[in-house]
């Protein structure tokens, strides 16, 4: 008997499904282009559950398409990285379109929390268009900027002043890593910020598909100070969570 849990974000849409003592047996990626539901369709033909719950910013769609029960974004993220770092009090989200910052009680409830949802900055979307202004691919965006010798200041966050300042810097012949690396400064100032104001100790997990950028983890190291925690399938953590939250809605029926 297998739960699943479906986290429909912005970029792709993320499928887990876990059996009844909440251990994950399968995962799935998918892009999530114009069609969310028709691409969440195909994905759900790869595994039979017996519930499913859905979470991410297509989760509403989600809700009236298949009528399955929902859960927050902050809670399903909380419950996945609790589940794979038990001691866990700390989560950064960084996702395709909006970031999250949330603080946790010692039973795993949410405590506290902040989020970046009215614009790209700082987001996965933020550095994609970046490494593209630079012309690099994302992986490379990162590893590069991990290569800077030097420090270079970005001063916008907002997504087209960001791209215009970049396209001047290298007009003016700047470094590509150093200016990688600025962007990047840039960003973790930002993720940073939301983290203090919510958390100021302990370790952090850090989950989305930009945990898996190592100069992000690198950097928010070197800004707090803490320790940084990684998933294996960083992006998956919300689909995980949800899971796990359709597993516990079960068991509590």
């Amino acid at each position: 008997m297998r739960f699943a849990g479906i986290d429909i974000g912005s970029r792709t849409i993320k499928l887990v499904a876990v059996d009844e003592a909440g251990q994950m047996k399968a995962s799935f990626l998918a892009d999530t282009g114009f069609d969310p539901i028709t691409a969440a369709k195909k994905l759900l033909a790869e595994v039979s559950f017996e519930r499913i719950m859905a979470t991410g910013y297509g989760r509403n769609l989600f809700e009236i398409a298949f009528d399955a029960p929902t859960v927050t974004e902050i809670k399903a993220h909380a419950t996945g990285a609790r589940a794979i770092f038990p001691e866990a009090r700390t989560v950064l989200d960084i996702g395709g379109q909006d970031s999250k910052a949330i603080s946790l009680f010692e039973n795993g409830k949410v405590k506290k929390f902040e989020m970046n949802d009215r614009c790209a900055a700082g987001t996965g979307k933020f550095l994609e268009i970046m490494a593209k202004t630079l012309g690099y691919d994302l992986e490379a965006f990162g590893r590069e900027a991990l290569f800077a010798e030097n420090d270079l200041n970005i001063s916008s966050m907002c997504t087209v002043f960001a791209e215009s300042e970049v396209t001047s810097l290298i007009a003016k012949g700047n470094n590509r890593r150093e200016i990688a690396r600025g962007l990047h400064i840039s960003v973790i100032r930002r993720a940073a910020g939301m983290i203090n104001r919510v958390s100021s100790e302990g370790d952090i997990v850090f989950s989305g598909g930009v945990a898996k950028n190592p100069c992000m983890a690198a950097f928010l190291t070197d800004k707090l100070g803490r320790r940084v925690l990684i998933p294996e399938n960083p992006q998956s953590i919300g689909a995980l969570g949800a899971a796990l939250l359709a597993l516990e809605k079960k068991a509590s029926a």
